[in-house]
């Protein structure tokens, strides 16, 4: 099957292949019949399968159809994306796909100048990408106005829910277009969803591709077990092997992160770090540098990890393993991307023990163990008394007391 068979205009078909896209993705095969007939849509998953073209291509046809243009500080459709960096790369994608063509696209998002966003929608544009805190500033200050966006789309739409987005989504909703179709994007499927799903999405279809929580199966992944004060020390080591590839290194606090960029760069890496305290221009700045190879390591926390989209991560370093499960699969997900293998390396102290439980839980599988065992549960202290673990360890072969299930070094992938 190809895009023409999906229903798709010629137009924009023969705009897809000059940038060599000319097969979808599962999702997208799914997904687009189905949003091309103005049903609802819930896509479930996994990162890097394409769901941004899986929701795009469809508005930006119906769109095109229509053949208007948009009234002053209006949007026809909305996109909401709840980081700067996921927003940024929708925002990308979709001029990509829309040039040629009468379509804008225009995006706000904090940290920049609101003032530059308030001229640019003055004029009106027919597909806006947005944050949520952004977008509530330009209505409060009267700037745009939805009353005549028939179209919404809620991109990583789980993430938002753990970022207390829901708040904003409640505010937003009410003051679009009451007919309109939206469409719900997200890689994992928490308990809220449904309650999303129900709020805003009418008869929704389902679409799912891979089950939430499953990784591209192209990333290996492996596990260090040592105490946090070896882990800069095995990264240097580990980096080492590689310093010609790509890293991507997740801490899990902004203060970790530029701690740990500037120790790298020290020890003589090309590195930069991107977290909530960088301002718009320096996160740019590293995400382009970081793309065109001219840094190798980028250090990040999870607000960079559902705005990474660079074929060529070959490694994702989770040095902190998250506290939400999920967001593990988001991290490993910058990797392996385009139909490409990857490399997935965790390091676990004794007090994240319990984070690992949950993300093998959350994925179904156990992580085969590149060095060290896992912690007793003896040597693995509440989150309230963290770093005072030592360094004992468990030397059994079986899984961390209490954990259930053995572990096995290089074991199977996959749990039946």
């Amino acid at each position: 099957m190809d895009f023409d068979m999906l229903g798709l205009s010629p137009k924009l078909v023969a705009r897809l292949a000059e940038q060599g896209i000319t097969e979808p993705t599962p999702i997208q095969k799914q997904a687009i019949p189905h949003a091309m007939n103005g049903r609802d849509v819930m896509g479930l998953a996994q990162t890097g399968t394409g769901k941004t073209a899986a929701f795009g291509l469809p508005l930006i046809h119906a769109l095109t159809t229509e053949g208007t243009k948009p009234a002053p500080k209006t949007a026809r459709g909305l996109i909401l994306a709840p980081t700067r960096e996921l927003a940024n790369q929708i925002a990308e994608n979709l001029r990509s796909y829309t040039g040629g063509s009468h379509l804008s696209v225009a995006i706000v998002v904090g940290g920049v100048s609101i003032n530059r966003q308030i001229n640019r929608l003055e004029r009106g544009v027919d597909l806006l990408v947005a944050t949520p805190g952004r977008l509530i500033d330009l209505l409060d200050r009267r700037a745009v106005r939805l009353d005549e966006t028939r179209f919404l789309v809620l991109d990583e739409a789980d993430q938002m829910l753990d970022m207390g987005f829901i708040h904003a989504l409640r505010k937003i909703a009410p003051l679009l277009a009451p007919e309109r179709q939206t469409m719900l994007f997200s890689a994992t499927m928490p308990k809220l969803m449904n309650e999303i799903a129900q709020a805003y999405l009418d008869n929704p279809v389902r679409v799912e591709v891979s089950p939430p929580g499953k990784v591209a199966d192209k990333v290996t992944q492996e596990v260090h077990f040592l105490p946090k004060e070896g882990k800069q020390g095995k990264l240097v080591e580990l980096l080492q092997r590689h310093r010609e590839e790509r890293a991507l290194v997740f801490a899990r606090t902004k203060h970790g992160a530029e701690r740990l960029m500037k120790q790298l760069d020290r020890a003589g890496f090309a590195a930069a770090s991107i977290h909530g305290n960088k301002s718009q221009n320096q996160r740019d700045r590293a995400i382009t540098d970081f793309k065109s190879a001219k840094i190798r390591v980028l250090v990040a926390t999870d607000v960079a990890a559902r705005g990474i989209d660079i074929p060529g991560v070959e490694y994702v370093y989770n040095f902190d393993l998250p506290n939400v499960p999920e967001n593990y699969v988001h991290r490993i997900g910058r990797t392996a991307r385009a139909g490409r293998a990857g490399e997935a390396i965790a390091f676990c102290a004794p007090d994240e023990m319990g984070d690992l439980r949950g993300i093998e839980k959350v994925m179904k599988l156990s992580i085969p163990v590149a060095s060290g065992a896992p912690w007793a549960e003896a040597e693995a202290p509440a989150k309230s008394g963290r770093g005072g673990a030592g360094n004992r360890r468990r030397r059994s072969s079986g899984g961390a007391g209490g954990g259930g299930g053995g572990r096995r070094s290089g074991g199977g992938r996959r749990a039946a």
